[in-house]
This record gives C-alpha cells, structure tokens and sequence, in this order.
C-alpha cells in the first residue's frame, strides 16, 4: 500500500490511460495497468514494435494516442524527438532539436545523450537533453513552442536527470562536475521561476588542486520524487554527497542528509512517513530516515536503518506493500522490508541492469541490459512468474498503461499486449 498526497492521487486520475514522465503518473514506478500479458519474446504477444533511430535510454511517453521518445547521435552532436501513432507504431513525427559542436564524452558507456526522459502534459510535451537543450512542443501540431540552451553544466559522460512535473512548471536536476542545482521553468515560456543551488562541500581536491577523478564525485543523474509531509508536498532530490528535500513552490532547501556515495541515479523510496536514500556509487547503501513536518537542517542522526547488500547504483526501486524491490547493477534483483531494513532475498538473474523496476497489474518487471525482463510475484520470498527476452538489450526503465506494456531495446520500440 501507498500513501499519496491527495494532489497525486488527483494527478494520476487525470492521467488514467497515460504514462506523463519518468517512473509514470505518480512518480515512483507505479501503473495501474491491468490485464498485461507475463510473457513475450520478438513475435509473441508483439501488438508492434518500431525502429527507434540512433541512441538513447529515455523511457517513452504514452498519452492516449501518441507515444513521444528523444534519441542522440552517438556521438552527441544531434538530438532528436520522435512521435509514433500508439495504435500501429507509425511513425507521426521526427526533428532534430539541438546541435552540439564539442558534446562532452560519455566515457564508460553505460550512458546516452538522449538518457533523460521529457514530460506529457496540457497538450505538450517537454523534452530535455540537459545542457544541450530544453524544449516545449505541441502534441497536436508538432509546433515547438520554446527552447531553452542557456542553462549551463558540464555533465561529464553525459545527461541522465529526468524532468519532473511540478503544476505550472517544469523541475530541471542539473548536477554536474562545474555546477550543480534545481531550476524549474515556466510552462507556458520556458522562463525560469526558480533556481537553487545544493550548497554541498564536496571536499574532493586533489594536490593540484583540481577536483579528483575528473569531478565524478559531483556529479549525479537523478530525479525528484514527491512525498507529502504534514498535507504538502515537498520533492527529494539525491545528489552527490547529500540528498535533500525541497519546496517544490520555492525551491527552498528544507532537510538533508549526508554520505560519501557520488554518480547517483537510483532515486529515492518512500513509504509510511520514511524515506529511503541510495548514496550511489563507491559503496551503495540504502539508508532510511523518517521525515516531519520539523525536519530540517542535517538530518544524518536520525537514521532508522541501513542495508549494504544488494543495492543498486542506477535503477530505481519500486515499493509494494512495505516491501522495496531493487534491480541490481550485477544481476541480482532484491527486496528489502521498509520498516526494518531487513534484506529479504536478493537472487542472481540474466544480467546487469539500468532500467527502473516497475509494478503493474500484480506483478514486478525487471528488465535487463541484456534485454530479458524477469516478471515476478511480489512477497517476502522470490517467486518468478516468468523470463522474456527481446534482442539488443534494454536500458530504458518499462511503462505499463492501460493493458500494454511499452518497452524500449536499444533498436526498437515494443508494445506488447495480450
């Protein structure tokens, strides 16, 4: 069971029948998809799948008839986005963007340039490249309302922070090895409303006095999830060395905690009054702190637990029924129990994985970089349903709307139904 503020829950009734954002209406990898099908290969179950051209790992954006997903050149000079017809798969609309002249390198090649995942709502679709572009476009006329490519960061193997949805704005997470903040922008312009900077001290100095390890330890890829405190909501937001929450309204800082874990992309669980952070990479560990409406400054003392088994650097988990359920970066998919901490299972699977983990229709997904997606029963024990491959692999994060699974390969695009 979840608890959600009365705001969400009204967001994700609008949004019946469609996936706005990355981990869906409600924020947290929750679809209230119904009749999916628990086995599929390229052809069974397959209602179409579409070419998606050059690369990218965001996770598509399904309204009631259109389907929107962005895509880089490999070699991050160009950006695109793309619109298919959600009936057939056609494809109803392709533009390149952005241009980029010196892209910054990926490096270890678990990243695209097209990673971050847009927004669906009020009849436009906003897309995002992190530095290299932000746009606004209308769904009806594929007419692009407004562009921002002055909002500045270095982000050194490239963008991952997804948009998240906020009223009238948009809320940007751009984290850096130069600079690293939240700005939300106005819907209707693209102006800025909004901009915070994280006031971390990474303390991270070299000899030379340059950052070490060429400023991975600033960076982070994540994004915002809600949480409602006392009847408003506030949004955590995990960065490098410090996760924190803030008024969404403002983007005032109002609590945070603090680690030595950096490259953060896993984004935070939240159940019953408590959230639960990943500190990222170096050692990841999912640590709990209960947040009230007088939480404020640091709030690291007040940990209730911590796990160091099993946690993942770059999927997101998903909570059902007091339980968290992970997708681990070496194959090992795990569940923890909320309240205590306790490691409950955690079973080697196919392979490594960067997608999110999603439940729907009474079932978790995990899916694989290797392309398989391990459908599971959710309880205190593993129970697997059933093992899916699609060929070239999967890094984007699964959507589940309506009776369709959406699922994005590193070629194609997938729509599975029964």
């Amino acid at each position: 069971m979840r608890l959600l503020p009365a705001l969400l829950l009204l967001t994700a009734a609008a949004h019946a029948g469609e996936w706005p954002q990355f981990r869906g209406p409600t924020a947290d990898g929750y679809a209230a998809a119904t009749g999916l099908p628990a086995e599929w290969d390229d052809t069974k179950n397959v209602k179409w799948k579409t070419p998606v051209p050059h690369k990218g790992w965001s996770t598509p954006l399904v309204s009631e008839t259109q389907v929107w997903l962005t895509t880089a050149t490999d070699d991050g000079h160009d950006f695109f986005v793309l619109c298919l017809d959600r009936k057939s798969g056609k494809v109803l609309h392709e533009a390149k963007l952005f241009h980029a002249e010196t892209p910054e390198p990926l490096g270890n090649g678990l990243n695209s340039y097209a990673s971050p995942t847009g927004v669906l709502s009020g009849g436009k679709v906003f897309v995002h490249f992190g530095s290299y572009g932000t746009a606004c476009i209308d769904t009806a006329t594929f007419k692009e309302e407004w562009r921002r490519t002055d909002l500045p960061c270095r982000h050194y193997r490239g963008p991952g922070s997804s948009i998240f949805d906020w009223k009238d704005t948009i809320i940007l997470t751009m984290d850096g090895v130069d600079v690293q903040y939240l700005a939300a922008l106005d819907k209707k312009t693209g102006a800025t409303r909004w901009k915070t900077d994280r006031n971390t001290v990474f303390d991270d100095l070299g000899p030379d006095g340059k950052p070490k390890m060429e400023g991975d330890l600033r960076k982070a890829y994540s994004t915002p999830i809600p949480i409602t405190v006392g009847g408003k909501v506030q949004i955590v937001s995990t960065g490098s060395k410090a996760t924190a929450g803030y008024d969404p309204d403002t983007g005032k800082e109002l609590w945070r905690t603090l680690y030595n874990g950096f490259s953060n992309a896993s984004l935070p669980a939240w159940h019953n009054g408590v959230i639960a952070v990943n500190t990222g990479h170096g050692k990841a560990m999912l640590r709990a702190f209960p947040i009230t409406q007088e939480s404020s400054g640091d709030i690291t003392s007040k940990l209730l637990w911590e796990q160091t088994k099993a946690i993942p650097t770059r999927s997101s988990p998903v909570t059902v029924d007091g339980i968290i359920y992970m997708n681990g970066d070496s194959g090992i998919l795990s569940a923890v129990a909320f309240a205590s901490g306790e490691l409950l299972f955690n079973e080697r699977c196919q392979g490594n994985a960067s997608a999110s983990v999603l439940y729907a229709d009474g079932k978790i997904f995990c899916c694989d970089e290797h392309g398989t997606t391990t459908v599971l029963k959710p309880g205190r024990t593993f129970q697997k349903i059933a093992e899916n491959k699609l060929p070239d692999g999967i890094m984007a994060s699964p959507v589940a709307v309506d009776s369709e699974l959406f699922i994005r390969t590193k070629t194609h695009l997938y729509c599975i139904g029964q």
